[in-house]
């Protein structure tokens, strides 16, 4: 009982300061960008966008016909060949009763930004807040590692998602953090699962409401996530478990497995990091962590294609090239030809397997996002990534003069 307290306590705390916000009526805001212009809320063209891939890779979905009708929705119906889905079609179908959306914002520990009081502040109606933080391996003192499977269904049923449902994921940033949590649903047999392309950015730039606090019901979901994470690693009893997990061993790796790939080269490793940390000649953010990249990685940066929302981070960290990479001027994915053009520059070969790694594991996910774009489901991230890696005396790291 004392932990249980103790728990809902430290959540509450991290959540909001006031207790007055907590239950009150959400409100809607139209977004500033589009305040003269207001979209009603089905005024979409009878050629609505479900899906943006480009060089044949997919086609669009179109709506039923009629102006502002809704066609029979099932999320089993989406393709998951595509991992993002548009903003318009999140808009359009936002109000499925087997559709979940889930804000996954998450923030370096640097920039001062608490992702759970911005999610009061303004999220997508009736999204639910994921905690990436939060929903993680309790049994370690490294950052959000991957829950075991229990805990992970344990957290997941207490937000109310279903086997059944499909799931769009999205962030503060536009595609950062909600991509960890895209794979995260992978790695455990849930593959209706999308990425918002663009993110909340995209979704105020084209005049979709928000909505302000949180009401009563997303609060008790998110603390019971919380506090159903804490009970499996107490080994005590949890709630109903209405999520089944599937483990996907192929798409996490250890340690040990990128350890013993320095020798079989049976995967190509691309490091999401920047090229100063990479090549060892910036300090890594985190105290006691060696400089540098495993040995026979490559490294993907591109500050060239930096969007203007994360240029001054990048002035300060240089943490996001390899996501600047993946994604355009507006936040969003680049096209398939796009993204394999990058990869195409880094030699990286689609019929070969590839392992992702980063500083923590997030950016890592971006990569593999980009990579099930061009068809390649199945690529795997190193979830302990650069954090374990460089400070674990014993695993080699190479440098720019090590390695050059």
């Amino acid at each position: 009982m004392a932990a249980a307290l103790f728990t809902r306590s430290l959540f509450g705390n991290r959540l909001i300061r006031s207790s007055l916000a907590l239950y009150q009526k959400p409100r809607i805001f139209t977004s500033f960008f589009n305040m003269e212009m207001k979209r009603p809320f089905y005024s979409l063209p009878n050629a609505v966008y479900l899906l943006h891939r480009s060089s044949g890779f997919a086609t669009c979905a179109m709506a039923s016909s009629g102006f502002g009708t809704r066609s029979s929705f099932s999320t089993q119906s989406i393709s998951t060949n595509e991992p993002v889905v548009s903003v318009d079609w999140l808009h359009a179908n936002l109000k499925e009763p087997d559709l979940k959306v889930l804000d996954a914002s998450w923030y370096m520990p640097d920039e001062q930004r608490n992702p759970l009081q911005e999610y009061q502040v303004a999220h997508i109606p009736g999204a639910l807040f994921f905690d990436v933080d939060g929903i993680s391996d309790r049994a370690t003192n490294l950052p959000h590692m991957l829950p075991s499977e229990e805990a992970f269904a344990a957290a997941v049923s207490a937000l109310g998602i279903e086997n059944k449902d499909g799931v769009v994921v999205y962030d503060g940033k536009g595609i950062f953090s909600a991509a960890r949590v895209w794979w995260m649903f992978r790695v455990f047999g849930h593959e209706r699962i999308w990425v918002l392309d663009g993110g909340l950015p995209a979704w105020r730039a084209s005049g979709f409401d928000v909505e302000s606090s949180a009401s009563g019901d997303s609060i008790l979901k998110a603390s019971a996530a919380s506090e159903a994470i804490e009970k499996v690693y107490q080994r005590q009893a949890v709630g109903l478990i209405t999520f089944e997990t599937r483990f996907q061993p192929h798409l996490v790796w250890t340690l040990e497995q990128v350890n013993q790939n320095i020798e079989n080269k049976t995967h190509q490793h691309i490091d999401a990091r920047s090229k100063p940390r990479f090549d060892g000649i910036a300090p890594e953010p985190r105290k006691g962590i060696r400089s540098g990249h495993v040995p026979g990685s490559k490294c993907i940066p591109f500050a060239q294609l930096v969007a203007p929302f994360i240029k001054q981070f990048l002035k300060s960290r240089m943490q996001l090239n390899s996501l600047v990479k993946m994604l355009d001027s507006s936040q969003k994915l680049l096209s398939a030809d796009e993204l394999k053009k990058r990869f195409d520059q880094e030699g990286i070969s689609l019929d070969s397997p590839v392992i992702t790694s980063c500083g923590t594991g997030v950016t890592a996910c971006i990569l593999a996002l980009g990579l099930h774009r061009l068809g390649k489901p199945d690529v795997t991230v190193y979830d302990g990534s650069w954090t374990e890696w460089g400070a674990h005396p014993e695993t080699p790291v190479a440098t720019s003069d090590s390695s050059s």
